[in-house]
């Protein structure tokens, strides 16, 4: 199959952002004094929106959450964003992808400013025509398939036949699903292949190399 647009979430796609995420996790739920989650608990905040996590998982609500998120981003923005690294193989396979004409885009729950940042930082921000993330307080872009709507628009794409979501969790997938969009889940992230088929990927991949492999045509490998 030959896609002329990728979208790509970041944490647990393009980066290994786990303990970056997890320490500002551990932070915010401090501040509320509620005792640290299991290994296993906290992997769960690893993906989803953060005022979803703060909600289904730590219990908080209203003004709680939005207190938590804050609380999450002051860290995550001062220290946990760098508490990260890129996956082996990413920097080539996107190289690849531009080298061969496809458009690539972002598209994350993570806010937008610090998914810019991010990109920016590890030298992946010229590979991306959009990066498209969720605002502030998870309003107009709180969920995936807003980001994604949002990644669209600003492509200024209508024709959605060629266009394939990847990213590690179900909710990539779900938002995909919301657009008629195929998907790749991948198997490096935080999510498992059990999720994935689950929520109906239409591919799942276990490496890099085996993304790279279906993503870009054979002629520009």
């Amino acid at each position: 199959m030959t896609w002329n647009t990728v979208l790509f979430d970041l944490d647990g796609t393009l980066t290994e952002s786990g303990q970056g995420v997890a320490n500002g996790v551990l932070h915010a739920l401090a501040a509320f004094d509620l005792p640290a989650p299991s290994e296993d608990e906290l992997r769960k905040y690893l993906g989803p929106p953060l005022w979803v996590s703060f909600d289904e998982f730590a219990g908080l609500k209203g003004t709680d959450i939005e207190r938590a998120v804050q609380i999450y981003r002051e860290y995550y923005h001062e220290t946990g964003r760098f508490e990260n690294a890129v996956f082996h193989g990413i920097p080539e396979m996107l190289a690849a992808l531009v080298d061969s004409g496809v458009r690539l885009a972002v598209a994350t729950s993570k806010v937008d400013h610090s998914a810019v940042s991010i990109l920016q930082h590890f030298e992946l921000g010229q590979y991306f025509e959009v990066i498209s993330g969720s605002d502030e307080l998870g309003v107009t872009r709180g969920t995936k398939a807003l980001v994604i709507a949002h990644a669209l628009s600003e492509l200024e794409i209508t024709d959605k036949k060629s266009i394939v979501m990847i990213g590690d969790r179900e909710h990539d997938v779900h938002g995909a699903k919301a657009h008629e969009l195929e998907s790749i889940g991948v198997l490096w992230g935080y999510g498992d292949e059990a999720e994935l088929t689950t929520a109906g990927a239409t591919y799942i991949t276990s490496s890099v190399s085996e993304l790279h492999t279906l993503l870009v045509p054979t002629e520009n490998r």
